[in-house]
């Protein structure tokens, strides 16, 4: 008799041929399909899964959770891996796992799959989470077991298992795609050197070839989260798909990164990220305006703890749920508007307000509307600098 088995299945060649090898292997095989805001999963890639020997396949809109209980929280906590990288592929994984999780559940599995490589951060995003959210559940990494040491022989497999395989074997990239961003990487990108061809992009215009008249977004956050654009209430998927697609005209997002992965090497990574880009950008400029220096400066220290975290797939843990706690509480006053000039390549804030506002300007003019106590400052600076007096001689 099979043993069930729930596979984190993506359609293309890795998780295709998976399917059937862990058939031959005596797996019956669930295919999980999640759509992350990819372009959500085709009937062509059902249809492979069965043809490759799915016994079953669970497809899942989980694009609004997506937003609400992952891109939300990070974007909050401005969490930007190595000061780059905005996480749209690092973020995806722990719901996918979850998810997963709760198919296996479902269907009564005794272990779970993904088609990650022996190289790569998902391999760890996904097993650390699947073994905090169930221990009980094996793990099956056929990529780190099977006989296959490259593409073409992949391919030679599925077509003589007759599955129905839409690629090339020479496919210049690969590309992890969802709401929140694109990751590219392999192929020509490999040399660091190299700058990358035009065809590396997926969506967003280079700076040269951007819109020739500069665009104005205003976008209004209700304590911390982004809730309209241009003064139009819209839910986070719609809001996101919107910016993608003004920031991509205007060459909004492109970035080139030299990066650490979770194993120890260095590889090279192509980014797009419209929309991250643009609210990264408000988010943390109304935070400026509203968070008093202490808690802005100490917020911005663990942003890259944060982010680290989340690239390193620790997601469910406590330390992330402390810092949920702390970020949570920062967000109360993040009320507000930002306004942002988009224009080849370019993103910039021109405008901001709150009603939460520290900003004071008869403390801050320079006119004759100055209430400022200038006299205040010689005794201030007196003070301020009583450790140090003679220390430099």
């Amino acid at each position: 008799m099979s043993r069930t088995l729930v596979l984190a299945y993506s359609g293309g060649l890795d998780t295709s041929v998976a399917v059937k090898w862990l058939t031959e292997r005596g797996w019956r095989v669930v295919a999980f399909m999640a759509n992350v805001g990819q372009g959500g999963p085709s009937s062509a890639a059902i249809q492979r899964a069965k043809a490759a020997g799915a016994a079953k396949v669970v497809v899942r809109d989980v694009r609004r959770e997506f937003v609400l209980d992952y891109i939300w929280p990070a974007l909050q906590a401005h969490a930007v891996y190595e000061g780059k990288y905005l996480l749209a592929t690092a973020l995806s994984r722990p719901l996918i796992a979850k998810h997963l999780v709760e198919v296996a559940h479902q269907v009564k599995a005794k272990a779970v799959a993904h088609g990650c490589t022996g190289k790569g951060n998902d391999q760890v995003r996904f097993e650390v989470t699947v073994r905090i959210l169930d221990p009980k559940l094996s793990i099956v990494a056929p990529v780190r077991e099977w006989e296959f040491r490259s593409r073409e022989q992949e391919i030679a497999y599925a077509k003589r298992h007759r599955i129905p395989i839409d690629v090339t074997k020479y496919r210049p990239y690969s590309i992890d795609q969802n709401l929140w961003g694109t990751s590219i990487e392999a192929g020509v990108l490999e040399n660091p050197w190299t700058a990358p061809p035009a065809d590396t992009f997926r969506s967003i215009r280079s700076p040269e070839r951007a819109a020739r008249r500069a665009a104005t977004v205003t976008v209004g956050f209700m304590r911390g989260v982004p809730m309209h654009l241009n003064g139009r209430r819209l839910d986070g998927v719609a809001l996101i798909e919107r910016l993608n697609a003004i920031g991509a005209a205007h060459g909004i997002g492109r970035s080139d990164v030299m990066e650490s992965r979770v194993v120890g090497i260095k590889s090279r990574e192509i980014y797009e990220a419209s929309a991250g880009t643009i609210l990264l950008e408000a988010h943390q400029d109304l935070e400026r305006l509203v968070l008093d220096r202490e808690l802005l400066h100490a917020k911005q220290g663990m942003a890259a703890t944060y982010a680290r975290l989340v690239y390193n797939g620790l997601w469910c843990t406590p330390l992330k749920s402390a810092l949920d706690a702390f970020v949570g509480e920062t967000q109360r006053r993040v009320t507000g508007a930002v306004r942002l000039k988009l224009f080849q390549g370019t993103c910039q804030v021109i405008g901001r307000k709150s009603p939460h506002s520290l900003y004071r300007k008869r403390l801050a003019t320079y006119s004759a509307k100055d209430r400022f106590d200038q006299r205040a400052a010689e005794g201030f600076i007196k003070l301020y600098g009583l450790p140090y007096e003679g220390s430099g001689q």
